[in-house]
């Protein structure tokens, strides 16, 4: 393939790169935006592969390579359910920061690509190379802590050292001073010191700095992670001369940084509070609070009278949570949803831009079980309407449905936007206990005299709910 005609495939999978973008901005064209996605990406690939810097002899190393990866996918793709999203997207963003490493090492080692530069371009190739490493080491190690936290291995609890701040402050200056000497090298193996040194303090720092967010984080970690895996792939493409990596990772690495700022406002939080970490801990285990710890009696409801009361509403909001992911249970709240819209009752969904343990996860569990669109809201669009809603259902969800975040200025959550149900005339907490949610925070919604507790597995309640509204 001519250098033309691959530069000219790069501009047109640049094109659908971005239109796939566009496309998975809304759950009705998400389906189009994957396809552009995949068409491009096979574009990229094919133009790279037959491309005028790949010779006919590294084609058999190549095609292996595909063929392992291709294998792995497909594995992963038929094996891991839609709980386990989270943590496979994070180990995703994994291998592309490992990528960025090995490329970096591969490229500051390769003859043909230090004798290609001189001068002033030679010190440019070395920050990029010195920067592409380090933006890689710590997507890399970041995101496999994050991948231990969020299925479970390990403890969502943050982790916070003494100091930690005067110890990342250290790791930035050794850096600093590394590259300096990585700079000054005169020499291959005298550059590969301060390189080595380099990629060891990153890893550290990646480990670090997701050990000190909690678990209440979470969701706006595996979006910042996808921004530095983006930023890490741009790195790599300046380091290979390559636009469509440079344009593809500038992509991914604002449209991340893009979302995690959403993601922070939707927890009013700040972005540098989170990467300080410190919020949240182990479920179950409530965080402390200067505020009043809730008080009442908490009423208890069966099925059966859950659905007589499904079934005299007018009005019903549904806020899907984790807890309807774990139980599989998307299914038969669509079973659910579609008996009693048949029956002229208005059901729609209120989705909280942090549900779940990732950005946009309860849309994708809703989309699977196919739940209509129009009727999955985000939560600004239906927050003013639930004190004319009949039933609020809430399935498996704590913190965002907690109204301490606006009673309670002690509360470790004060101020996070959440969605209103206790204004609802009843609402339904469906939950397996009285356990706090991911951010260890006790919910005061339990104890309101218009809530009702629906205790049990989600999946095998909503059975229960859905036989007694059909029999």
């Amino acid at each position: 393939m001519s250098v033309t005609l691959a530069t000219v495939s790069y501009v047109g999978a640049t094109i659908l790169f971005i239109l796939s973008l566009g496309g998975l901005s809304h759950p009705e064209t998400s389906r189009r935006g994957n396809l552009y996605g995949m068409i491009g990406m096979t574009i990229a690939v094919l133009a790279t592969v037959f491309g005028p810097q790949v010779t006919s002899a590294g084609y058999g190393w190549i095609i292996g390579a595909m063929v392992v990866g291709a294998c792995i996918g497909v594995f992963a793709a038929r094996t891991v359910k839609m709980t386990q999203m989270p943590e496979l997207v994070a180990l995703m963003h994994s291998l592309v920061g490992l990528a960025a490493v090995l490329v970096g090492f591969a490229n500051y080692i390769d003859p043909a690509a230090a004798g290609q530069f001189q001068g002033a371009e030679k010190t440019i190739h070395e920050i990029e190379i010195y920067v592409g490493i380090l933006i890689g080491a710590v997507t890399f190690s970041g995101s496999i802590i994050a991948f231990g936290k969020l299925s479970g291995k390990i403890s969502g609890k943050p982790v916070l050292l003494p100091a930690r701040h005067w110890i990342n402050l250290a790791g930035l200056l050794i850096v600093v001073y590394f590259g300096r000497e990585f700079l000054h090298a005169h020499s291959l193996s005298e550059g590969m010191t301060p390189l080595v040194v380099m990629t060891a303090v990153s890893l550290l720092f990646g480990i670090h700095m997701v050990m000190a967010i909690g678990g209440a984080d979470m969701p706006v970690v595996v979006s910042m992670l996808n921004s530095y895996s983006g930023w890490a792939a741009a790195a790599t493409g300046f380091m290979l001369n390559n636009d469509l990596l440079i344009v593809t990772g500038a992509l991914v690495g604002s449209s991340g940084a893009i979302l995690s700022y959403i993601m922070c406002k939707a927890m009013n939080r700040h972005f540098i509070s989170v990467i300080a970490g410190g919020f949240g801990t182990e479920g179950g285990t409530p965080a402390a609070s200067s505020g009043t710890q809730p008080a009442g009696e908490v009423v208890a409801v069966s099925a059966a009278e859950t659905a007589d009361l499904l079934r005299e509403a007018k009005n019903v909001i549904i806020v899907p949570g984790y807890g309807m992911a774990v139980a599989q249970a998307q299914h038969t709240v669509y079973e659910i949803t579609k008996f009693l819209r048949e029956k002229g009752v208005n059901v729609r969904f209120g989705i909280h831009p942090v549900a779940g343990r990732m950005p946009g996860h309860m849309n994708v569990l809703l989309a699977e079980a196919k739940v209509p669109y129009d009727i999955v809201l985000e939560m600004d669009e239906l927050n003013d309407d639930f004190p004319n809603t009949d039933v609020a259902m809430v399935i498996g969800a704590n913190d965002i449905v907690n109204p301490a975040a606006q009673d309670d200025p002690g509360s470790p959550i004060a101020g996070m936007p959440v969605l209103e149900v206790w204004k609802a005339k009843i609402s339904i907490v469906m939950k397996r206990s009285m356990a706090s949610g991911y951010a260890g925070v006790d919910n005061p919604l339990f104890y309101k005299e218009n809530n009702r507790m629906l205790f049990g597995d989600a999946k095998k309640m909503l059975d229960e709910v859905q036989a007694a509204l059909k029999g």
